[in-house]
């Protein structure tokens, strides 16, 4: 039997992403996204972290659909800032996702900084709801560490991957093949968590 769930989301890259874990996983999901409805709620992201944004989105989700419902929330933490852009990562030079102006406005709060102090990483949260089920949440995290570069290098990814340099394997996210990014990324890395843990949460739900 396939299952029907909801990933709160209208990237369908990430969708397509999701559905592909779970296909090379073995489970029978079919994944639908908030293009699939008319007038899906527009969520109000106003949490403090990455993990209250995701169960933000999940839960409003999924009381829409009456669907088991994903939902994530990503974003670049800085150690020189603070953990800045964190939260505010999608539109951390204001309003509306400009990735060349949030580009522009990190390396110029990083401007002096030493390399060996441009530390930073990339957080992903994942959380699966179902409706009326909220206490039951499945939460998981994925993290990859690296380093903010003085300049961007690399013609592929989007957001601040050009300018997130990761040490292990000598290349920028920009730089690197989807495959090459998706092994080591926070997403990849909590959509493998996601799986592990899955099938046991699905039993304790339903």
């Amino acid at each position: 039997m396939v299952k029907e769930i909801l990933f709160a989301t209208t990237n369908q890259g990430k969708a397509r992403e999701l559905k592909q874990a779970f296909q090379k996983a073995g489970l029978k999901i079919m994944v639908k996204t908030n293009r699939d409805f008319d007038n899906p709620p527009i969520v109000d992201e106003y949490g403090t972290t990455f993990e209250q944004n995701a169960k933000l989105k999940a839960h409003a989700l999924a009381n829409f659909s009456g669907l088991i419902t994903l939902a994530d929330d990503s974003g670049l933490m800085v150690d020189a800032l603070d953990g800045a852009p964190g939260v505010h990562s999608a539109r951390y030079a204001g309003q509306g996702h400009n990735d060349a102006q949030n580009n522009a406005k990190l390396l110029a709060e990083l401007g002096g900084i030493v390399p060996e102090k441009r530390t930073a990483k990339f957080t992903t949260t994942i959380v699966a709801s179902k409706p009326g089920e909220f206490a039951q949440d499945l939460v998981v995290t994925g993290e990859c560490q690296g380093q903010i570069l003085a300049a961007p290098r690399g013609e592929d990814g989007f957001g601040y991957d050009p300018l997130f340099f990761v040490p292990a394997k000598n290349k920028s996210f920009a730089q690197m093949t989807m495959q090459e990014k998706n092994e080591i990324s926070h997403r990849g890395k909590a959509i493998v968590k996601l799986l592990e843990a899955w099938p046991k949460w699905l039993e304790r739900v339903e």
